[in-house]
């Protein structure tokens, strides 16, 4: 089989088109989240903790003052940019929480198949009713002749 032909054959596959879809998805799903924290959740958090806007919480490694982040990022300077941290975790918290609430969703939407029972092993003797093999030919206990189940093999 050439390069390509298997190459075709793993693309066409389900499980790889179902990966790209989630992938498409789950980017575009990101951006909502992110959107919703920066834009939704975080303006109302900041005025309650009195006016700070989280986007612009950072500190400087050179010790230099600069109005703004941007301003900081502007001229070079190092900084620990710690309100966008808050954001990712905030946001992380947010896509987490919507993907566990989505699973426990679809596992409880997804239709229960009824579990077979497991074959059974054993079977009680006819005549002293202990439990012997399945393909026992005499009861251990009582040494009474059993008969057989002819069973199909196994493959």
């Amino acid at each position: 089989m050439s390069f390509l032909q298997e190459f075709k054959k793993f693309a066409v596959r389900g499980n790889v088109i179902d990966l790209a879809v989630g992938v498409i998805v789950g980017g575009a799903f990101g951006r909502i989240v992110t959107s919703l924290v920066e834009d939704i959740i975080m303006p109302p958090i900041g005025l309650l903790l009195g006016g700070v806007n989280f986007t612009d919480l950072f500190f400087t490694l050179d010790g230099s003052e600069y109005a703004s982040l941007a301003d900081a990022k502007a001229s070079s300077s190092p900084v620990v940019a710690y309100g966008q941290f808050i954001n990712t975790i905030i946001n992380f918290i947010i896509i987490a929480l919507c993907v566990f609430l989505m699973v426990k969703t679809m596992n409880r939407l997804r239709s229960h198949e009824p579990e077979l029972p497991p074959e059974p092993t054993e079977k009680d003797c006819p005549y002293c009713l202990h439990k012997v093999p399945i393909r026992a030919t005499r009861c251990a206990h009582c040494t009474s002749q059993l008969e057989v189940e002819p069973r199909p093999l196994e493959t």
